[in-house]
């Protein structure tokens, strides 16, 4: 078959200066992106697993980057194309004008995300696409661009499903979740964009109190104060990949990024705890990194030796789970945990992550509502509780 016989589709911008995007998520997490997708301008959002499809213009795609606490990156399609073996795939790819794109001496990568009978390793792949764009250049200019896994100038998302194959421009860079307040971390890290998720779901209002007990390095208490106070999570990246960008409009990005966005009038209190000394102390670093140090409360403690502010709030919390624990009863820390929100979070507001089911069940509340959501390769129970009255002893250590 002739490389002419099969369709292939470009994305143009439209004449309004347009064009098709695609945001990737975690799994459970859509409805939420599509939202803020929604709020900054997005139009024709379709929502699908792990993802969100829209259309909007450049300051819609930078907003995206800045603004969307649920995105992990913002790509942008530019052709797709049928291929059933490598030669094909090679072939269609060459066809594109990469010029338009970049020069050869720039630097790129290639990503390659596999779902399809026709092919059977993501990283060959990508070679193959990289050999393309690569034989292009040394084509019309006799100089190929070298390749940079870490930090390239152009980073290209090839996704292949069936016999389908997309090439999308990756405006992100290093993924959204990487907000650039977090340089110190303890074992298995909270994801930062699975953190604003839980928060968001939990129906915090921003304004009543808020704690996570059992808060490691912090990511759960920060990405609550950014909430609380407006900060758009983009503010302290160093970069994203739509600046190396040809079209970049630097003028723009500075109306985004020094744009005045409205204080929260109530400041709530935000609070964290953990048992770790050394985890309380990366939890307040990161918080100095990120200018929140005097907007979080973080305390040495044990979950069952607090006792909240006031009568009501909301608390999110992810205990340790699954991989996390070689020795520890998971049971142990659940049984713990219901018993002291039985004893000292009246009026408040529980939501638990956890991917063990029983475990779940030994906190001995009955759950309100259960909701899915995915902390990496595991399937994990993101659960709402409601604290009503009961008994209530006074520990050492209060807010």
């Amino acid at each position: 078959m002739k490389l002419n016989d099969r369709k292939v589709i470009t994305y143009p911008d439209t004449s309004s200066g347009g064009f098709d995007m695609v945001a990737k998520t975690f799994r459970g997490l859509e409805y939420l992106l599509a939202g803020e997708i929604e709020a900054i301008g997005g139009e024709n959002i379709r929502k699908g697993t792990r993802m969100v499809s829209f259309s909007g213009n450049k300051e819609v795609l930078y907003r995206a980057n800045f603004q969307v606490r649920t995105a992990l990156r913002i790509l942008k399609p530019l052709f797709k194309f049928h291929a059933k073996n490598e030669n094909e795939l090679y072939r269609r790819a060459y066809s594109f004008d990469w010029s338009a794109l970049f020069l050869n001496n720039n630097t790129f990568a290639i990503d390659g995300v596999l779902n399809s009978p026709y092919f059977n390793h993501s990283k060959y792949i990508a070679l193959k696409v990289k050999d393309a764009i690569a034989d292009q250049f040394r084509s019309k200019t006799g100089r190929r661009p070298d390749v940079d896994t870490e930090n390239p100038d152009i980073r290209i998302n090839l996704h292949i499903s069936g016999d389908q194959c997309t090439l999308l421009l990756d405006s992100s860079g290093e993924s959204l979740h990487k907000r650039g307040y977090r340089t110190e971390s303890g074992p298995a890290p909270l994801n930062e964009v699975l953190a604003a998720g839980m928060i968001m779901l939990s129906g915090w209002d921003r304004k009543t109190t808020f704690i996570d007990p059992m808060c490691g390095s912090g990511t759960i208490p920060l990405e609550a104060a950014m909430m609380a106070h407006n900060i758009p999570p983009g503010i302290y990246r160093k970069q994203f990949a739509f600046q190396k960008w040809f079209d970049f409009d630097d003028m723009l990005f500075r109306k985004i990024y020094n744009q005045e966005y409205p204080e929260n009038h109530i400041s709530p209190r935000i609070a964290g705890s953990d048992k770790s000394p050394r985890s309380i102390a990366r939890a307040r670093a990161n918080a100095r990194n990120a200018f929140l140090g005097k907007k979080i409360d973080f305390r040495i403690s044990s979950f069952e030796d607090l006792v909240p502010p006031g009568d009501r709030g909301t608390l999110v919390t992810n205990p340790p789970y699954g991989g996390r624990l070689k020795q520890v009863n998971i049971k142990t820390i659940h049984s713990v945990i219901g018993d002291t929100l039985k004893k000292n979070f009246t009026g408040y507001t529980a939501w638990i992550l956890s991917s063990n089911t029983e475990a779940i069940k030994s906190t001995g509340l009955r759950p309100e509502r259960k909701i899915i959501l995915y902390n990496g390769p595991l399937e994990c129970r993101f659960v709402k509780y409601s604290i009503y009255k009961g008994s209530k002893k006074t520990p050492p250590v209060i807010y």
